[in-house]
């Protein structure tokens, strides 16, 4: 009982980061600790303790959501445009798999996060078919990096040095976009938390259509990321996929996103050195309030 109940409360506990940063911290396992509390509650169940069903139900309501939106299915048969988001690594010793990559993958925008003078080479070789390029210094770790195929808007970079959030408007052939790369800490302990709060009041005052992609180092509904789509207007490429595999198959880390106004499906690409998996992100049709 005593095992059931912690993980039932561990689980819940996970829902509240919006009180406390401890919640997030939380919510990056709430799929695994759904699970224990789910065996552990069956389990009292067979030894005759009927609330053993109750709690049982309790936690697979929890995290029902949470399998959702890894398993459920997502269709943009006529994709507006495409986004690769990758974590680089500063550690990347050889550029040369990524670059290609993303060359064939031909995407429309490229987020990047860690990049260092050691694999800035991917950004020099595609300098001619992503002429846009927005470079911000984050942590030793490396720079947040946004880059287009699609012309700036005069005057429209953001660079919050030290915060891991860099944005440029460009111009599309459909109108103007918001393009947005962030790099998040980890969560509590760490500085997540604080970070969300200096970085949401600059993602509110963008005004218009926007894309926010970025390694945010937190799972689908986790308190920081619902922050995020809420500030942005935007909602979260689905399905939510092992990108950052560096546990086990059996610890799933989603914590590369993409957000976007219209509907998006996400395919992840291979890790190519670095310790994330690369996303790529077809997004639908939506409306540039023109």
């Amino acid at each position: 009982m005593v095992l059931t109940l912690a993980s039932l409360l561990a689980l819940l506990a996970g829902f509240g980061g919006a009180l406390h940063p401890f919640g997030d911290a939380l919510a990056v396992f709430r799929l695994q600790v759904g699970v224990m509390a789910t065996t552990f509650a069956l389990a009292l169940r067979l030894t005759g303790m009927r609330i053993g069903l109750v709690l049982a139900i309790v936690a697979l309501i929890a995290i029902a959501p949470a399998i959702w939106q890894r398993v459920g299915p997502v269709e943009v048969p006529n994709a507006a445009l495409t986004v690769y988001q990758k974590n680089l690594s500063f550690r990347l010793a050889d550029t040369g798999p990524v670059t290609r990559d993303i060359i064939a993958q031909n995407p429309d925008v490229v987020t990047l996060q860690e990049v260092t003078q050691a694999n800035f080479a991917v950004l020099d070789a595609l300098k001619e078919t992503h002429p846009t390029q927005v470079h911000c210094p984050f942590v030793r770790v490396g720079a947040v990096v946004i880059l287009s195929r699609w012309p700036a808007v005069k005057g429209s970079e953001l660079c919050v040095t030290g915060q891991g959030l860099a944005a440029v408007q460009v111009t599309t052939p459909r109108g103007d976009l918001w393009l947005v790369s962030m790099h998040m800490y980890w969560p509590w302990p760490y500085r997540q938390a604080e970070q969300l709060g200096l970085l949401l009041p600059e993602l509110s005052a963008l005004k218009g259509p926007m894309i926010v992609a970025g390694d945010f180092n937190m799972v689908p509904g986790g308190y920081s990321l619902r922050a995020i789509a809420g500030a942005t207007d935007t909602r979260r490429a689905r399905p939510a996929l092992n990108s950052f595999p560096r546990f086990s198959p059996w610890i799933p880390m989603p914590i590369d996103h993409v957000f976007a106004p219209g509907l998006g499906a996400v395919e992840l690409r291979p890790e190519f050195g670095s310790d994330h998996r690369g996303i790529l992100v077809r997004i639908e049709h939506f409306d540039f309030g023109d």
